[in-house]
């Protein structure tokens, strides 16, 4: 496979690699499995949201893990928490993911037409 430098690349191109660049800590956040898994759990719960408790029974990790990794999402704006007194209760909120990763597929999208328009 040949690798073109940064200096080589269209300027589509080069504009769908900064947009990959941005986006890498959501989709780092979105490549793990069990990051995946809660993702799912918690869009099955959407009006309700679910507490660690309740995470940590659908899944085969420790309830620090499951907190690790709700942290991790919570970071990268993908869930939200309300308090029910010393509960927790964590939210799926993806719309703001949803449009940087739409965003992102649009650059790439828009970076292929205007190679196949030079092309012709």
């Amino acid at each position: 496979m040949i690798f073109m430098s940064e200096t080589t690349l269209p300027q589509g191109q080069q504009k769908a690699l900064d947009e990959f660049i941005s986006n890498l800590d959501l989709l780092n956040t979105l490549a793990d499995q069990n990051r995946q898994r809660l993702i799912i759990l918690l869009g099955a719960h959407l009006n309700t949201g679910l507490t660690v408790t309740e995470l940590t029974s659908h899944m085969s990790l420790s309830q620090p893990a499951v907190s690790h990794h709700l942290k991790i999402l919570r970071q990268a704006g993908l869930v939200s928490t309300t308090h029910e007194g010393l509960n927790h209760r964590y939210h799926l909120t993806v719309n703001d993911a949803l449009d940087q990763v739409g965003h992102l597929l649009d650059t790439i999208r828009n970076s292929n037409n205007s190679v196949q328009q030079t092309k012709e």
